[in-house]
């Protein structure tokens, strides 16, 4: 048990329910609760078109394989993709798995999305398309990043995975790019058992994101689509095969229990976002912790803390105390990619250096956040990292959050 865990359970009688009534259907495979999810979701995210699929892996992997099933394919293998050196494992995956050239490019530090000088100096006439990853809940700078290759024929794609209902000057995140992922894990903004999305306004890669999910199969494809002419007669369409698909479809179960989860996805991200002001009270400007910059409208997916260059602290000190006092902790993401040993797969390149990555690799870690208050749990934080204060505690049972000890800065 943890005095501060890193996610909580965002379901009621209502998610019950809507388990219950899928079983009571005797209907469990995709049907007609993810429809309606779908349409419930095109509409909150102002998109034209969501097709759900098994996970946010399985998003990222569908988006990826559309851009070579266009009737002008807009990727072919061995195209040069930029992306950015911190993010998920399945950011990369699919991008390697369909042969393209990964092009690694450094972070900020403090926005933890792109470095925009090194972005800008790492676009070069090979460069085929942008993955645009939006960490943590933070949108990044579109305005920049549209500026950057408003002359040339490069795709735009969004990882939205940790970034559900954030926004940019009033516009959802992940629907900057042709397309954009989003993640209904149980740690994410709302949770769906397993479960993701992607979204486009684009008519044609709609239909092949269809068409993909299920086999590469004709059957979910309407009469009219712009994949392949579809006959009236069901059973010559029944297992008729015409893209090299996949099966990530999402259970009937996911896309009920998900209905329910949008209804109260708005007063999630309400809570969200009084936490992270919280969070940022006590540690902005803080003399040894960098936290994350907010870039438009963050829906903060966790609360990442960076060791200062010139703090004294240890991050294994630091992590030490955390431990002591129950709170979770992660690294923040899957640090600096390149670090891994799976790299050595991968056609790739560095750009220059990494060194922001590399930095926040070895002094970064982040701590949850929740859809319900957690002051209390963002007090114990602030005792054990900063030592907190007599008045800012009076109402607060130290002892039931077992306190073992505050961590000494220096």
């Amino acid at each position: 048990m943890y005095n501060y865990p890193l996610a909580s359970s965002t379901w009621d009688k209502a998610e019950l329910k809507a388990i219950q009534d899928v079983i009571d259907s005797d209907m469990f495979t995709m049907g007609e609760k993810v429809a309606q999810f779908e349409k419930d979701f095109a509409k909150f995210v102002k998109s034209k078109y969501a097709v759900m699929v098994s996970s946010g892996s399985a998003a990222n992997l569908i988006a990826t394989a559309a851009l070579f099933y266009t009737k002008k394919p807009k990727l072919k293998r061995g195209d040069e993709v930029i992306v950015p050196a911190v993010s998920w494992s399945t950011t990369y995956y699919p991008l390697y798995q369909y042969g393209l050239k990964l092009k690694f490019v450094d972070v900020d530090l403090y926005s933890l999305n792109y470095d925009l000088e090194a972005l800008q100096d790492a676009i070069s006439d090979k460069t085929k398309m942008i993955m645009c990853v939006n960490l943590l809940g933070n949108p990044n700078d579109f305005d920049a990043i549209k500026d950057m290759i408003k002359d040339k024929d490069i795709i735009l794609i969004e990882d939205n995975c940790e970034s559900m209902g954030a926004e940019y000057k009033g516009k959802q995140a992940g629907t900057f790019g042709i397309m954009g992922t989003f993640s209904t894990f149980y740690s994410h903004h709302m949770a769906t058992m397993e479960g993701g999305f992607v979204v486009t306004d684009d008519e044609e890669l709609y239909h092949i994101l269809l068409c993909l999910r299920a086999h590469g199969w004709t059957r979910n494809l309407p009469k009219d689509n712009l994949v392949t002419p579809k006959s009236d007669d069901w059973f010559s369409e029944a297992f008729r095969f015409v893209l090299p698909g996949y099966n990530v479809r999402p259970v009937e179960m996911s896309g009920a229990i998900g209905i329910e989860q949008l209804k109260k996805l708005p007063d999630f991200l309400k809570h969200r976002k009084e936490n992270a002001k919280l969070f940022c009270e006590y540690f902005k400007d803080h003399k040894d912790f960098i936290i994350q910059k907010e870039i438009g409208t963050s829906t903060w997916f966790g609360f990442s803390l960076i060791i200062r260059p010139e703090s004294k602290l240890k991050r294994s000190d630091v992590l030490k105390k955390l431990k002591e006092n129950k709170i979770e902790y992660r690294p923040i993401n899957a640090g600096d990619f390149t670090q891994n040993e799976v790299i050595k797969y991968f056609d790739y390149e560095i750009h220059k250096e990494l060194k922001n990555a590399n930095y926040l690799q070895e002094n970064g870690f982040f701590v949850g956040n929740h859809q319900i208050d957690i002051s209390k749990e963002l007090n114990l934080l602030d005792k054990v990292l900063n030592g907190g204060g007599a008045l800012r505690y009076s109402n607060l049972n130290l002892q039931s959050l077992n306190l073992n000890s505050t961590l000494k800065v220096a």
